[in-house]
């Protein structure tokens, strides 16, 4: 299958933006949009659609099995992982890829994204004192481990901004573990209160975009029982 992808690309240092179209044939039907940037990258003289020369395209990656989240972009207008998102999914014809817009732009699709790491810095999101995990909340502390912090979440947010007091559902499975194992959890019940529950539409955007399948909506409520409502089991 013939695709063309059209990358949204910027040079370091540069605000302005261009799009850029290349080439590529499918291999098989399991190739994705990582596996063509790769192979696009690789050629001996890369050239564009129009036989331009272009520089390699700058694209941020690791594990390229959906356990990172390093290689998050926006593909044809949805934020996905592009180790994760099969060019036969998306169909025959033009594919449009861009960066992550929530996020400062570094090159082409690499952006900055240290405001997830500032923000559970600023929720002081870690285990002061010996854990324990409440009754019944076993699974949910499970499926809050599998949070990668690739930002898509953030992407589809209405109310989260870079630099905003709302620090959005990137922060909400390693808080809502926090403070389930913690005994010394009103401190992080403030902030959660403060950067989480004042500053969340309850849009659930985010529950349908997570690439991991995260129940946002189960540990958005669990959280609140938590922090906010002050039922926790001691």
């Amino acid at each position: 299958m013939r695709s063309v992808l059209k990358i949204l690309r910027r040079d370091r240092g540069d605000n302005r933006s261009h799009w850029q179209c290349f080439e590529y044939e499918s291999q098989s039907e399991s190739d994705t949009v990582a596996a063509a940037l790769n192979s696009i990258n690789s050629r001996n003289k890369l050239v564009d659609i129009n036989g331009a020369p272009a520089r390699a395209i700058e694209w941020e990656h690791s594990c390229l099995q959906k356990k990172c989240g390093a290689c998050a972009m926006v593909i044809n207008g949805k934020p996905c992982l592009a180790c994760g998102t099969k060019l036969s999914e998306l169909g025959s014809g033009c594919i449009t890829i861009q960066p992550l817009k929530k996020f400062p732009v570094i090159c082409d699709l690499v952006v900055d994204r240290s405001i997830l790491f500032e923000n559970l810095k600023r929720m002081r999101a870690w285990l002061e004192n010996d854990p324990y995990l409440s009754e019944g909340f076993q699974d949910l502390a499970y499926e809050s481990s599998e949070c990668i912090q690739c930002g898509c979440c953030l992407e589809v947010c209405p109310n989260f901004y870079t630099g905003g007091s709302f620090f959005g559902m990137s922060v909400l499975p390693v808080t809502m573990r926090i403070i389930s194992e913690s005994a010394e959890y009103r401190e992080l019940s403030k902030l959660y209160s403060k950067h989480i529950y004042n500053g969340c539409g309850k849009s659930l955007a985010c529950k349908k975009i997570c690439p991991k399948g995260i129940d946002t909506e189960k540990m958005l409520v669990n959280a609140n029982i938590l922090a906010v409502w002050k039922r926790k089991k001691r």
